[in-house]
């Protein structure tokens, strides 16, 4: 297989062939993220794509699990897009799933109608990352569009019946007061989203990027794990939503805690209660192997 640059995708897509479509981010402007500083956004060739789906065919005959990378593929133009998927479907006959990251902007520019046509071609699962709900602070980390942009984007994919996956930033406001917005209003988007998945990630300073300079100069101090671990119980407990599925395994977070809200949610606020009553560092992911 062929890649140009570092190549990313969720956890949950660790099985999945990864299909390079576009290089880099849109958007890229992120203040947190260090994914694709390295490359300039371009889109590839359609030519290269079809290649690219020929030689995993001859690699692995068939497959079930597809990712559609960089940072969001559905900023491709629509008829490339469903060109992209109907090749893979018919490459591979045992294929179930294609995901793809999704930026709001890039998911906003689609239409109620291109949207669905996507997810009737195939496109199964959306990877947005939320991060937070906070208006302001969404301004501040550059994430491109406000609350109300965001909650669209959101909605536009469950509404197109596209399984979607939000993604939140835990300790992304730093200390104090921001620290208990951010969490109220993450929960706020959430219940209003209503996204299938609910998957949370700890803000770790990544070199090169403007967050680990603000950490650097001081001018951003971040949580400790016990304040992080309050705002994951903050956000547990102003979840009304049904039916959510929790995932709280990624590597960067010091508890792995998973669940469905509503379901779950009392065991889920016990577990984080025990650590914090506790305040007992050997219940925690230790540094060693947290990580993005």
């Amino acid at each position: 297989m062929r890649y140009e640059g570092n190549i990313f995708r969720p956890f949950s897509e660790a099985n999945s062939y990864l299909l390079q479509c576009t290089i880099g981010c849109s958007h890229n402007q992120c203040t947190f993220c260090g994914m694709y500083k390295d490359k300039k956004y371009r889109v590839r060739p359609l030519a290269e794509i079809m290649e690219d789906i020929k030689m995993a065919k001859d690699q692995y005959s068939d497959l079930e699990k597809v990712f559609l990378c960089d940072g969001d593929a559905i900023a491709l133009e629509t008829d490339m897009l469903l060109a992209i998927l109907k090749k893979l479907y018919q490459t591979f006959p045992s294929l179930r799933h294609v995901g793809s990251y999704v930026g709001p902007q890039s998911t906003l520019s689609k239409s109620m109608e291109e949207l669905k046509e996507l997810r009737a071609a195939g496109l199964t699962k959306a990877y947005i990352g939320v991060e937070t709900g906070d208006d302001e602070l969404l301004k501040k980390v550059k994430k491109g569009v406000g609350y109300d942009q965001m909650l669209e984007a959101g909605r536009n994919l469950v509404a197109a019946n596209i399984n979607l996956s939000a993604m939140v930033l835990l300790g992304l406001a730093g200390k104090g007061e921001a620290s208990k917005r951010h969490a109220l209003a993450t929960a706020k988007i959430c219940n209003e989203m209503k996204p299938q998945y609910l998957a949370a990630l700890t803000v770790t300073p990544v070199p090169g990027t403007v967050l680990y300079h603000q950490v650097q100069r001081g001018e951003f101090e971040l949580l400790d794990p016990f304040e992080t671990l309050e705002e994951m119980k903050q956000i547990f407990e102003n979840i009304t939503a049904d039916n959510m599925k929790f995932v709280g395994t990624h590597a960067s977070n010091y508890m792995s805690i998973t669940g469905t809200l509503q379901r779950d949610k009392e065991k889920m606020i016990k577990m984080v209660d025990d650590v914090l009553k506790s305040r007992d560092e050997k219940m925690l992911r230790p540094d060693h192997l947290r990580g993005l």
